[in-house]
């Protein structure tokens, strides 16, 4: 399996996963919290289809990637996405992040630059700020996130059961129909990480402040989020990044989940594919 060595830690490598198919203009894929590059099957099956190169990683302590004890934050999610495009000398790529992903796209290019992208989209995602301030009053409460860690640390296996088939998906939305393999996917790819990394990810996805990351962006950036966000609220993230950014676009959609990127691939990918043409 391909990996690129992204630093050390205790005298050992911290050794980056990441998948590679096809050619043409590259489009780098980052995925959200708990999961792996697997989450981006349904696109990255789609835009290899329609001629493009995707790729995707796993994020440090997070599917086949090495399990660290350290270095689960912003800065260094960031500095490991650099790893993979340096390691495969992107020019003119194409960044899309998913809701933890989503932050990381942006940390990458608000540290790093956009020299190298022409591009970017943000879906569902956790910028500007998840927790509630006095200067972000529409954030969540810091108990949310404090509960979401005690689940966690109490039984890993049944928070990364009760996510997929409730708020994550909407599947506890009224009329809409429960699919199990879309769960136990979300499971399975939940539990190839470390626990250690989970755990911290949490404070890593809500507490970053992104504002000065998307101030920076020049490059065009797609948002798109759903009203019916029931993991990162609407009115506190996708609208206030469009505003931020210099050359940001919002799509709204009104009911879809969080997960949409799975349950929704059809409309996600079709939009996705036409902001990159335009």
């Amino acid at each position: 399996m391909p990996y690129v060595t992204a630093g050390e830690e205790n005298g050992a490598n911290i050794d980056i996963y990441y998948k590679d198919w096809g050619s043409g203009q590259p489009i780098v894929f980052s995925h959200g919290w708990p999961l792996s590059a697997d989450d981006w099957d349904p696109q990255m099956l789609f835009f290899l289809s329609k001629g493009f190169r995707v790729i995707a990683h796993d994020r440090r302590g997070h599917g086949r990637s090495t399990q660290t004890s350290g270095g689960h934050d912003m800065d260094h999610y960031a500095d490991d996405l650099k790893a993979v495009t340096d390691h495969l000398n992107l020019r003119d790529a194409i960044h899309v992040g998913h809701s933890t992903g989503g932050g990381q796209v942006v940390r990458y290019l608000g540290r790093h630059g956009d020299n190298n992208v022409v591009k970017a989209a943000i879906i569902s995602a956790v910028p500007p700020l998840m927790v509630k301030t006095s200067a972000n009053p529409l954030g969540l409460p810091k108990s949310v996130f404090d509960d979401m860690q005690a689940q966690l640390f109490a039984n890993r296996a049944k928070l990364y059961y009760d996510l997929p088939a409730g708020p994550f998906y909407g599947f506890n939305r009224a009329g809409v129909k429960t699919i199990e393999p879309i769960i136990w996917n979300w499971w399975r790819q939940g539990m190839m990480g470390g626990a250690k990394a989970h755990y911290d990810g949490v404070v890593a996805f809500s507490q970053t402040d992104f504002t000065e990351d998307l101030k920076k962006i020049s490059v065009p950036v797609l948002v798109i989020h759903s009203e019916d966000d029931q993991i990162v609220p609407y009115q506190a993230a996708g609208p206030l990044s469009a505003k931020l950014l210099k050359n940001g676009t919002l799509k709204t959609y009104k009911d879809y989940p969080h997960g949409m990127i799975t349950t929704q691939a059809d409309s996600i990918n079709a939009d996705l594919l036409a902001f990159i043409k335009a």
